[in-house]
């Protein structure tokens, strides 16, 4: 087959994908339940700054605010508790406010078209760069990305657009082509998630040069959008970092939604405590292990990234490598792991070489998008639920480790396997790649 046959193949299967993730969040949107709920602690929290004496890190001001307003979907008592108790840093108020200024269904909407066209955008970006070497493996693992996360747009998590905004900043970046807009880009990404993406900001510093560059540009950018927003809420309530600490810990204390140790869902955990709290079911020791087993990885990275200029081939290495760590140390569910489009550049290079690094590749990267889409893990729950598959004892035990372990050890594959093809990169000269520092 021709490369430009490939290549139009591979087009066609990544358009196929992103009807498949469109309609499949269509589908469970109108779904009896209440869409985009993630939004609305985002526009709540904004609304609250319209209003004189309202603190958005107060549980009872949100939940009064909540109370004078009529929705079409009513949430639970639950879901209710996601929307009163904001673990949003003060860096987002500077773009919540503008939510609040809209009426509610035309925030949703520009959310949700934020989601969707954003995500587009970065899925075609990382089709850009594979189809330079694997066309039809690329549009494969894009097209199987795209069709697996139709929950981004059903749940609305920010991670919907920081995720895919983070992507379009790395693609400026290392293409170096309208640097402007990945600042900006990478500048909302931080406001929203700098857990997501901080350690990829960290990676354009280490690296030096023009990529160094931009990482102090959006680093003034997100302290000048941290100290507005930081200025805002002392004034509205100097106490509110122990109401955003108290929030936060509504979540992850031992039974909270998101106790890696308690209750599970379609969104899996990616972080490594999924694994060490079966183990150990004292929070300061899953904890301690979970960074214990992350530390080394990231050291190594980090002298990896220290020791030499990065260039277009190892920065995509890197990049794939320090995505998956990213999701490995502290709380972060499904829909932050569609960072893993970060791999398709390397593994579309490391398979074009051929060779075992490639094979290897080409397996944990296609294990890793499987075991982190949406249908896979609909396809499961619903088999323990219909074939009665036990939760308590033994086999119990082995049902919940498939559960537990799968998605954070399949990540750290996956980051292992591209932090060795960086470290090898690192160590010879990179024929014919292009100087990016």
């Amino acid at each position: 087959m021709s490369k430009s046959k490939a290549k139009t193949d591979s087009f066609y299967l990544m358009l196929l994908g992103s009807v498949a993730f469109v309609l499949f969040g269509v589908v469970l949107m109108s779904a009896d339940r209440v869409p985009l709920l993630d939004y609305r602690t985002a526009y709540y929290a904004g609304d609250c700054l319209v209003h004189a004496g309202c603190d958005p890190y107060s549980v009872a001001d949100i939940d009064a605010l909540y109370s004078q307003k009529v929705e079409r979907f009513p949430v639970s008592d639950r879901n209710r508790l996601i929307i009163n108790h904001n673990i949003y840093l003060p860096s987002v108020f500077p773009f919540t406010l503008p939510l609040a200024l809209m009426p509610f269904d035309g925030g949703q909407a520009l959310w949700l078209v934020m989601i969707v066209g954003s995500f587009l955008a970065a899925c075609f970006l990382m089709w850009d760069l594979g189809c330079r070497h694997a066309p039809l493996l690329s549009g494969l693992l894009l097209a199987f990305c795209l069709a697996n996360s139709g929950s981004l747009i059903y749940f609305g998590n920010p991670a919907g657009f920081v995720v895919p905004l983070c992507v379009i900043a790395i693609w400026c970046f290392v293409r170096q082509r309208h640097e402007w807009i990945g600042v900006a880009c990478l500048t909302v990404s931080l406001a929203f998630k700098p857990h997501d993406v901080g350690l990829i900001w960290l990676y354009f510093l280490l690296a030096g040069g023009a990529l160094r560059k931009r990482s102090l540009q959006t680093f003034a950018a997100i302290a000048v959008v941290s100290i507005l927003g930081g200025l805002w809420a002392f004034h509205l309530n100097p106490h509110w970092p122990n109401e955003f600490s108290a929030n936060l810990s509504v979540f992850s204390v031992r039974g909270g939604m998101n106790d890696p140790s308690a209750g599970h869902g379609t969104l899996v955990l990616t972080n490594l405590q999924a694994v060490t709290s079966f183990f150990w079911p004292d929070p300061h020791t899953y904890n301690l292990a979970a960074y214990l087993i992350f530390l080394p990885f990231l050291l190594v990275w980090m002298v990896v990234a220290l020791r030499k200029p990065a260039t277009q081939e190892n920065s995509w290495f890197a990049l794939a490598a320090v995505a998956c760590f990213s999701l490995l140390p502290i709380y972060h569910r499904q829909y932050d792991a569609k960072l893993l489009i970060l791999a398709i550049p390397g593994c579309a290079l490391l398979w074009s070489r051929r060779g075992s690094i490639g094979w290897l590749a080409l397996i944990v990267v296609w294990v890793a998008f499987i075991l982190n889409g949406d249908l896979p893990w609909v396809l499961f729950l619903t088999a323990v639920n219909h074939f009665g598959l036990p939760t308590t004892g033994f086999w119990g035990r082995c049902v919940t480790a498939v559960w537990d372990f799968s998605v954070p050890l399949s990540l750290l594959a996956v980051g292992s396997v591209f932090l060795w093809a960086y470290a090898k990169s690192a160590r010879v000269e990179d024929t014919g790649a292009m100087p990016v520092a």
